[in-house]
């Protein structure tokens, strides 16, 4: 057999591609190409999701890539999951809430009042207390790949006055999660759900009074900091839980390895919001120049809470599986509660 020079090179370099561990790079016509919308606005998808991306897709080697979109820029938030359920885009990062997900799980998603109290208490649950398996069926049913559920920020109020009182947030309207807004509605607060990009000029205009949207880190990179500059330092939520998804079918079309390089990346972008978010949230609260710090009294945060436990149960009336993952959280909770420092104090 002939081997010409042409052959010879572009053998030895498939060969030597293959002795080095890695895959040779794949001819355009072959890359696999996705888009993947997320929830955050550009600003916030510089940290939440963008390094992640560019890992995979820089690690990928012109196998497959991964298009980001930001907050609103392909379809609207609240239409996310149906574009992916219909494969117009093909994966999501977002919580269940917002992207108006028809699971038996959707209200757990974002900010489920009161239920985490610490960040690591995401994985914690999904990954050793059993809500990984009953997200991951849920979302099969309807023709979703749950990939990965993560923790980012906690849920407090960042409001254009000042809150030093319960009383204080009657009246307010409020940018916030659908569930938080149900659960908060109590309260006097009016929930209000506009595009993320417009809640700058909404704050300005006055069509807004505030937000239960973040923590502190986000008010600064968002640019909320100079127009609600009073955080109130008591969260309804010590972390959001949100997750990746993709389409099913474009997911059992992608070959294993890539599958499991996107689930390492997806995995390495929860890692990175953890230390973020946790270092953020200290410093901006003691360096931070935009915001003034404020508390509510110990007998009006107890107020939330107690009112929080009880929407639990009526969130767990609701279905035997509702009632599950209610189960689930009180449990864990409990669990926190015993261990004591530094678990709970």
């Amino acid at each position: 057999m002939t081997t010409t020079r042409r052959k010879f090179l572009t053998t030895g370099a498939v060969g030597a591609a293959a002795a080095a561990g890695l895959a040779a790079p794949a001819r355009a016509s072959e890359t696999i190409k996705w888009r993947l919308q997320t929830y955050a606005g550009p600003a916030l998808a510089e940290e939440v999701v963008k390094p992640a991306i560019e890992a995979f897709n820089t690690i990928a080697n012109g196998q497959m890539e991964i298009e980001l979109y930001t907050s609103d820029q392909l379809v609207p938030t609240g239409e996310l999951f149906r574009a992916m359920q219909n494969g117009t885009i093909d994966a999501v990062q977002s919580d269940d809430d917002s992207m108006a997900s028809p699971t038996e799980v959707t209200v757990f998603g974002g900010y489920f009042p009161f239920a985490l109290r610490y960040s690591l208490d995401v994985p914690a649950l999904f990954n050793s207390w059993g809500l990984k398996e009953i997200w991951e069926e849920e979302y099969a049913k309807v023709g979703i790949k749950h990939i990965s559920a993560g923790s980012w920020d906690p849920c407090n109020f960042n409001m254009k006055e000042p809150v030093n009182a319960l009383d204080d947030l009657k009246g307010k309207r409020v940018f916030t999660f659908p569930t938080a807004g149900r659960f908060l509605a109590q309260f006097g607060v009016i929930p209000v759900t506009i595009p993320w990009e417009d809640v700058e000029v909404a704050l300005q205009t006055g069509e807004l009074d505030g937000l239960a949207w973040s923590g502190i880190t986000e008010d600064y990179t968002s640019g909320w900091s100079k127009v609600a500059p009073y955080f109130l330092t008591n969260n309804i939520s010590g972390a959001w839980i949100g997750h990746f998804f993709a389409n099913m079918e474009r997911w059992n079309a992608v070959p294993a390895h890539l599958q499991q390089l996107m689930q390492t990346c997806f995995d390495q972008s929860h890692y990175h919001r953890q230390w973020w978010y946790w270092a953020g949230e200290a410093k901006l609260r003691v360096e931070g120049p935009d915001m003034t710090l404020t508390s509510l009294p110990a007998e009006d945060y107890a107020k939330l809470e107690e009112a929080a436990h009880k929407f639990w149960d009526e969130i767990a009336a609701e279905s035997p599986l509702k009632a599950k993952v209610v189960d689930i959280i009180r449990k864990y909770n409990d669990t926190m509660v015993k261990a004591g420092v530094p678990y709970r104090y």
